[in-house]
């Protein structure tokens, strides 16, 4: 069966569960995706429930992959609640499940954001990426540019700082 993506599924709790599971299963394999290594479920729920509460107030979207039932990808597409960058929008907490990675899910999934970008008139998206994943690579196949980059701004251990990298992508109308 295809993964099919739907965009702002109803939020039940179950679904919230299986995000934040995802999530979970993201971050312990090494993925960056707001934690580092090792979390739980009760680490990373507070951050989703304010990511799932802008969802529900209508001002953020989500992008579901789902393989079935099972939740296998992932992103917010964040508001900058500012009305001078409401031309452009975030995306945040772009995942993609380990068993999923390298079958073009997150290519998808990021085609889907493109879509939902340009069908809401937007003039751009933009992401950012902790350096040293080499994720920066990705995203620029898929179009996106390395418009800026904070040396050292993510503490991810003791003695490991990484840059964070803006990437963006420009949707002409």
């Amino acid at each position: 069966m295809p993964v099919e993506f739907v965009v702002d599924p109803k939020l039940t709790d179950d679904l919230r569960a299986r995000i934040v599971a995802l999530w979970v299963e993201v971050t312990n394999a090494g993925g960056a995706v707001g934690f580092v290594s090792p979390v739980s479920a009760e680490t990373v729920r507070p951050v989703a429930e304010q990511a799932f509460d802008g969802v529900a107030a209508g001002i953020d979207r989500l992008i579901l992959g789902l393989d079935g039932e099972e939740v296998v990808a992932l992103l917010f597409v964040v508001d900058n609640r500012f009305d001078l960058k409401d031309h452009w929008r975030v995306l945040k907490r772009v995942m993609v499940t380990p068993r999923g990675q390298k079958r073009g899910l997150g290519a998808a999934l990021m085609r889907a954001a493109e879509t939902l970008g340009r069908a809401a008139g937007l003039a751009a998206l933009q992401v950012t990426v902790r350096g040293g994943t080499g994720t920066e690579n990705f995203y620029a196949k898929l179009g996106y540019r390395e418009v800026g980059r904070l040396p050292g701004a993510l503490r991810v251990g003791p003695g490991d700082d990484r840059d964070e990298i803006q990437m963006w992508l420009d949707l002409p109308a």
